[in-house]
């Protein structure tokens, strides 16, 4: 029953995919959009084939941000989310999760550790961001190698590279139903002789948020076990304990501005104060002092057009509490990175970016009670790379080169002593792994073609191979974990992962009505999961052993849409849909997979006005790990945007409400480990409404 089903997904979404294929053929009397692609991580224009990507900015952002970078992305195409109530949420990118989706701020790495686990929130607050980048491919090869799912890079403008003629900003304050969340932020930019000089400041703080049913997927008595012998039941209705989240934020800024570049530092110190709504409940407060640097010169010798030099240090922290506020662990991760960018002018019909990037950090995890190492020990990981970015046209045809070199070494504490499996209540045979030293010499790279085939029609062919290091937590991990009530052991002797990602993309870009379509596959070598081995803990309530393994395997997938008159004045709408499946060579199913979509879009904008309805229609999940239980409930989300700008005096006042999950739907989502997905459901309907100012 559950392949029929998946087969029935499979062959909607294709009819939707054939449709917007043909789709393609309307409209051919239209003027052509030039086409560019952007190596800097920017997009000009929407258009670009080679790293497939996507950028959030302006309106589309206002009306689609939330307090995580996972809610703000969930529904785009080709992204889902992780879901830890409304504190942490990280995107996943066609099926791809965690170290394997790299989260930048403004080019440089975030420095948390919200990639070890999906209740570590993103240390980026979101309020003041200015937009939002979604990178593959070779534009993604400029920043690491490991991003075989993606690369999402956020950019909050708090260097300014160009003076601003008078002081500027914007403010914003909104309410919102579900959770009695209140919000306010500002930013202003002002210039001071040759320097200018920014400041933002955001606070954000939500209760437990209202939930449509009862907090246990299929009801109160379902009691799931999702450790051998250990069946949990949460009888929660109504508000969602654990689900709250507080956040605050200073941004400060000052940039030198020359007429050949800039100069600029900037400091920002962020708290976070949320829960984590699992079965037994808890929660994090977490904090993170940020320096950045960043100098560019523009034409800093013949041939080349622009010499940037970036760097960043951050201070990361956070402290996990138990339901009873005891605090239990805490984690530390001290980072410096550090890029140097060579963009150089066209040869032979090319333009380009060379580069080289150092990192290092090191990370610590202590359980308070003891003051000893928790889960994974004391790790100092460093990189070194070297990066080659090229794009050229000739002709009808635009080429997409890159590649990378990357030298990596995992150093774990050495002193670290393990405890025996029996202290654990795990057999035997699940032994500690060894404290060594690792080194990796990584090479990704990627190449892609885009074919004008008529005039506003184009065909894009990429292939990209991305090597990834392990992390020390698949590493060097060996400990309970609260949060997925698991018990964790890493394997000192894993080798490269690595992904050879082939697309096949069709685009129409001209005219009122605007479709593309990308099926692709990816496929693995060295694999790095959770094998889930049946065993468990006696000592930590029956959690599941869980150890880091390796296998071959492969994710395949397709996306599109079909857009008419879109983010144009009028009205606009669009169809769309994504499905992706991951699967192991050997056979069975990879965990966290999402769910495919459907959805429908509609848009008007006339005379200050702008309203939007959103529908989108999960399917059921069943396509599951060997170890995961109960398929994913299917849903329906219904949302809609209204706001309305008006300028008064020198200020642009917009008034704004947002109504979310109209139809008060039970949301799970199939990327959330069985720990918060049974037993935590997303937000039910609810209702923002705010006021921005600009000037």
């Amino acid at each position: 029953m559950h392949l029929q089903q998946y087969r029935k997904c499979l062959h909607v979404a294709a009819l939707i995919l054939s449709f917007l294929i043909s789709a393609s053929a309307w409209s051919q009397n239209d003027l052509d959009a030039s086409i560019q692609l952007n190596v800097s991580g920017s997009r000009d224009d929407g258009h670009g084939f080679l790293s497939p990507n996507k950028v959030l900015t302006g309106d589309e952002l206002q009306n689609k941000l939330g307090n995580t970078l996972g809610s703000t992305l969930a529904n785009e195409l080709g992204v889902s989310a992780t879901g830890y109530g409304a504190g942490a949420s990280r995107p996943v990118i066609r099926g791809l999760e965690g170290a394997r989706v790299q989260i930048l701020q403004n080019g440089l790495s975030v420095g948390d550790v919200s990639s070890i686990s999906p209740d570590h929130a993103v240390a980026n607050p979101m309020q003041n961001t200015h937009q939002i980048e979604i990178l593959r491919g070779a534009a993604a090869l400029m920043y690491g190698s490991g991003s075989s799912g993606g690369l999402v890079n956020v950019l909050n403008d708090r260097i300014v590279t160009s003076l601003p003629d008078a002081l500027s900003g914007a403010i914003n304050t909104s309410y919102e139903t579900a959770n009695q969340g209140k919000t306010g932020n500002i930013e202003l930019d002002a210039p001071a002789g040759p320097l200018a000089l920014h400041l933002d400041s955001t606070i954000s703080n939500s209760n437990n948020y209202q939930i449509p049913g009862y907090a246990e997927q299929g009801g109160p008595n379902a009691n799931w076990a999702i450790n051998p012998g250990s069946p949990v039941n949460i009888p929660y209705s109504g508000k969602l304990p654990f689900s709250f989240s507080n956040q605050n934020s200073l941004g400060l800024g000052a940039s030198y501005i020359r007429t050949d570049g800039y100069t600029g530092v900037s400091l920002e110190r962020m708290n976070h104060n949320y829960g984590t709504p699992t079965a037994e409940g808890g929660f994090i407060q977490q904090s993170q002092n940020r320096y950045d640097l960043a100098h560019q010169t523009n034409d800093p010798f013949d041939g080349f057009s622009s010499l940037k030099f970036s760097a960043a240090n951050t201070n990361y922290q956070h402290t996990e509490f138990n339901n009873n506020g005891v605090a239990s662990t805490q984690w530390n991760n001290t980072a410096t990175e550090a890029r140097l960018e060579l963009a150089h002018k066209q040869w032979f019909g090319s333009k380009g970016v060379v580069g080289a990037q150092v990192t290092g950090a090191t990370l610590n995890a202590l359980d308070l009670s003891t003051n000893n190492y928790v889960i994974v020990p004391q790790t100092k990981s460093n990189a070194s790379a070297l990066f080659w970015v090229e794009e050229g046209r000739y002709g009808a045809l635009k080429t997409n080169l890159g590649a990378r070199y990357s030298y990596a070494s995992q150093n774990p504490n050495s002193a670290t002593q393990f405890p025996s499996p029996n202290s654990q209540g795990i057999p035997n045979t699940y032994i500690p792994p060894a404290i060594q030293n690792r080194q990796f010499n990584l090479f990704s790279y990627s190449a892609g073609g885009h074919y004008d085939i008529a005039k506003g029609y184009g065909l894009g062919l990429a292939y990209t191979v991305s090597q990834r290091a392990p992390t020390p937590q698949e590493l060097y991990s060996y400990g309970p974990h609260d949060s997925t009530a698991t018990f964790d052991i890493g394997n000192s002797n894993l080798g490269t992962e690595t992904s050879h990602n082939i697309e096949l993309s069709l685009q129409k870009t001209i005219g009122d009505i605007r479709s593309k379509v990308s099926i692709y596959r990816n496929q693995f070598t060295n694999y790095i999961y959770g094998f889930y081995t049946g065993s468990s803990s006696t000592v930590y309530e029956n959690f599941s052993v869980v150890q880091a393994s390796q296998a071959n395997a492969n994710i395949r997938g397709a996306e599109g849409e079909l857009s008419y008159n879109w983010n144009q004045a009028g009205i606009g709408s669009r169809i769309f849909g994504d499905v992706s499946q991951g699967s192991f060579n050997a056979g069975g199913n990879l965990p966290l997979q999402p769910a495919p979509r459907l959805g429908a879009e509609m848009a008007y904008q006339r005379n200050g006005w702008l309203t939007s309805a959103t529908y989108i229609y999960s399917y059921q999940q069943n396509r599951l790990a060997n170890w995961e239980i109960s398929p994913t409930p299917s849903y329906n989300l219904l949302n809609a945007n209204l706001s309305y700008t008006e300028r008064i005096g020198k200020i642009n006042w917009t008034g704004y409400l947002a109504l979310k999950n109209l139809l008060n739907e039970d949301i799970r989502y199939a990327t959330s480990p069985m720990a918060v997905r049974l037993y935590a459901p997303q937000p039910g309907r609810s209702v923002m409404m705010g006021v921005r100012a600009a000037f």
